[in-house]
């Protein structure tokens, strides 16, 4: 199984966590994670990603976004043919960031993961698009 986590997904285990569905989505993403450590799943990257967590302005933050990234098996490249189907994503209402997201995840992965329920509305609207775009806690209920 090949996973692709956007940057708000790989984020949550360092968000407030008094909120009961940010704790458990953090707990399904530390599950997640720990099976990609231990090689049942593979964690993709790419390099919105790699930009994305580099501007993260909290120092500690940006410094385990790094080292759960060095856990990736492939960092996607950003190409014409990416940008050109994050520019069609974008048709559908999609943000930039979460339009490139969702253009190199289309090609590699088996699953997008985001914590973004506005993401996930307008992902699962877009035509010609087969990867799934979930919620991680969803996600992994569905497959454990």
């Amino acid at each position: 199984m090949k996973i692709y986590m956007d940057n708000c997904c790989l984020n949550r285990p360092y968000d407030d966590q008094s909120k009961p569905r940010i704790h458990l989505e953090s707990e399904a993403i530390k599950t997640i994670i720990d099976l990609v450590e231990k090689e049942v799943w593979e964690l993709l990257s790419s390099d919105v990603l790699v930009y994305e967590i580099s501007n993260t302005a909290d120092a500690k933050r940006r410094i385990n976004l790094y080292g759960i990234n060095q856990m990736a098996h492939k960092t996607i490249s950003l190409t014409s043919e990416i940008k050109d189907r994050a520019n069609y994503f974008g048709k559908f209402g999609l943000q930039a960031f979460d339009a490139m997201h969702l253009a190199c995840a289309e090609n590699y992965s088996d699953i997008l993961l985001t914590v973004d329920d506005r993401f996930i509305k307008k992902a699962n609207i877009v035509k010609g698009f087969s990867v799934k775009v979930k919620n991680p806690l969803q996600w992994l209920e569905e497959v454990l």
